[in-house]
């Protein structure tokens, strides 16, 4: 496998979140392989399928778990064994673990006076009106939607205004206005100097969200640097599509001409495409039938699955 790799135009060797040739596995399962990344200031994606290995590597960078092989380091400093590195990491898990009794005043309050703030209740207040929760910060938690929950779980690791912020799957359960909101809190402390990571399985929400993405595929880095760079990659690769004609036989034959058409299978249920590039097929299909007087009745994309996108970058 070749990395796709798009550098910053800073071209930074070393960050303030950094990982070296880190491995992991469990038993005889490896869920991260020999990964190396460099995160500094402002906000980073961690983009990647279900169980493609983001959560074990944002445990590892939150010192939860122990790199096989290679090293994760805070500043130059190891993550394992270190609890110093909460005093400058936020960590939001994936899974909750959160009293449901205690409102949510009482749950941030808690946590700013486990990090020893001069002033716990003022940190709190100010955390929870970050993430919008004032009007409900004396309800108790179990009340919540998962929403609120999150902006709630969100407020308690931003409470100690950390440099590192780990998020995992950020934005699940939050309604449009709640995800908006949480997406202009990140950009905002991006842009005032902190080192953000959140990961996600969905394209559009690391789009909207960060400049830089790290793309993660069974365990690998399968491509690394400005999403627009790697957004084109994902669109030119090839694509897989379903169609049908009022008339396929003759369809096939004039597609096979045409330069962006890799390959063509008939079937009984219409024409398997191949094509190499996605946007001259689209551009050139309409125009072929027209000139052949056929009719198109089904044009689908076939292979348009984020696994199918993945492993396109992993092969890449």
């Amino acid at each position: 496998m070749t990395t796709q790799t798009y550098p910053a135009e800073t071209g930074a060797v070393t960050g303030v979140v950094d990982l070296a040739n880190v491995t992991r596995w469990y038993g005889n399962v490896v869920a991260v392989n020999d990964i190396s990344m460099s995160l500094g200031t402002g906000v980073t994606g961690l983009l990647g399928p279900n169980g493609a290995g983001k959560t074990t590597i944002l445990h590892m960078m939150a010192g939860f778990l122990a790199p096989s092989r290679g090293t994760v380091t805070i500043d130059g400093k190891p993550t394992w064994r270190n609890p110093a590195v909460y005093r400058d990491l936020g960590l939001v898990t994936e899974r909750e673990a959160v009293h449901g009794f205690l409102t949510a005043e009482q749950f941030v309050l808690a946590c700013a006076k486990m990090q020893k703030l001069a002033d716990p209740a003022g940190a709190a207040r100010r955390a929870l009106e970050l993430v919008e929760m004032t009007d409900a910060a004396h309800r108790r938690i179990e009340t919540f939607s998962k929403g609120m929950r999150q902006r709630t779980r969100v407020a308690a690791a931003l409470v100690h205004e950390p440099r590192v912020l780990l998020l995992d799957e950020p934005f699940n359960g939050m309604d449009p206005r709640q995800r908006m909101h949480m997406m202009e809190l990140l950009h905002s402390l991006g842009d005032r100097g902190h080192t953000i990571l959140f990961s996600s399985h969905i394209l559009e929400e690391v789009e909207q969200v960060a400049g830089l993405v790290q793309v993660i595929v069974a365990g690998r880095l399968a491509a690394s640097g400005d999403f627009r760079k790697i957004r084109r990659l994902m669109t030119n690769r090839p694509h897989v599509f379903a169609v049908r004609s009022s008339d396929d036989r003759r369809l096939a034959v004039a597609l096979i001409a045409e330069k962006s058409v890799a390959g063509i299978e008939i079937e009984s249920t219409g024409l398997t495409v191949r094509a190499s590039d996605y946007g001259s097929f689209t551009r050139a299909l309409p125009r072929i039938a027209l000139d052949q007087g056929i009719r198109l009745h089904k044009l689908v994309p076939s292979d348009e699955s984020l696994e199918s996108v993945f492993s396109y970058l992993l092969e890449a």
